[in-house]
């Protein structure tokens, strides 16, 4: 195991312990005193570009870029994170509140290691020559795909609760947020477990394990905040996972 996916593995519960604590200063829970901030467009583009470029800087840097253990997964990958980098940003409503700029510099470092410990990952299978069209594979591009679609559309009924001009907060309902409080931050986690699945690599592994810690946290948050601005919020819906949590 390389360094930098040990330091990707070492992260996780430095990141769940600490997001317990602390939440997050941006959205619904922004607030002041966290220094320099950004426009949310702005902080949520220059957040990801890392990771769209990293990974395929480090793939098609490669002589092995060509062979499908590399490209495959590597389009997933670029799908993925050209919808966060460009059409998430350019969709959100306007908001008056802001990102801090200490928030963006951490993700950016996260963005560069993890993609890095991925494109190797990749680079690394493409180069061993291991099998690709397994049913491996095919079950776990469902589970991506399947996120995928969870997590943008949750995004597209957040987004649509707001008219032109509009910038307060109300409850989201219908798909899964009749069940659940954060059903974007479950289409992304079952996204990246998907991605694990399909890669079988130790750094899609360490992936999945911090999206769950970075979001899970975040939903624990979304929820209580809910339940203190809105009475009349579903007592029965779930934090993040529909009848369990």
């Amino acid at each position: 195991m390389t360094t930098p996916l040990i330091i990707q593995f070492i992260l996780c519960p430095l990141v769940l312990l600490s997001l317990l604590f602390v939440t997050a200063p941006y959205g619904r829970h922004y607030r002041g005193g966290w220094g320099p901030r950004l426009p949310n467009r702005l902080a949520w583009m220059l957040m990801e570009l890392p990771a769209l470029l990293t990974i395929a800087l480090v793939i098609l840097s490669n002589p092995a870029w060509n062979r499908p253990q590399a490209w495959v997964p590597l389009s997933l990958w670029l799908f993925h994170y050209a919808y966060r980098t460009f059409l998430f940003p350019f969709l959100m409503r306007p908001s008056p509140n802001t990102f801090p700029a200490l928030l963006v510099l951490f993700a950016v470092a996260f963005n560069l290691l993890n993609g890095y410990n991925n494109g190797d990952a990749l680079i690394t299978a493409a180069n061993a020559g291991k099998p690709l069209w397994t049913v491996r594979f095919f079950l776990g591009l469902a589970v991506f795909l399947g996120g995928f679609v969870m997590h943008a559309s949750a995004d597209r009924t957040i987004r649509q609760l707001r008219k032109d001009g509009e910038t307060g907060y109300s409850i989201p309902r219908g798909g899964l947020f009749r069940y659940v409080s954060s059903p974007h931050y479950l289409g992304e986690i079952i996204q990246w477990c998907g991605w694990a699945i399909l890669t079988a690599s130790l750094a899609g592994l360490a992936f999945a394990l911090f999206t769950i810690c970075n979001l899970a946290p975040r939903a624990i948050s979304n929820h209580r905040w809910y339940r203190e601005r809105f009475p009349d919020y579903p007592v029965n819906r779930k934090i993040l996972i529909p009848g369990i949590f």
